[in-house]
């Protein structure tokens, strides 16, 4: 996987990691829901194409 955003200092993109696309997770929505451990979260995405967790 090749990532052409800035990664945050320390953090590295490999191809081992597993990858999810926001899109199909909301399956053509804007909002998919998220459980941790048993803790709901929403992951939304905004209308500038950013992600945002809440909990």
């Amino acid at each position: 996987m090749t990532m052409d955003a800035p990664t945050p200092a320390g953090l590295k993109y490999t191809d081992d990691l597993p990858c999810h696309d926001a899109r199909a997770l909301t399956e053509g929505g804007v909002q998919a829901r998220i459980l941790l451990d048993g803790q709901g979260y929403i992951l939304r995405i905004t209308r500038a194409g950013k992600l945002i967790l809440t909990k």
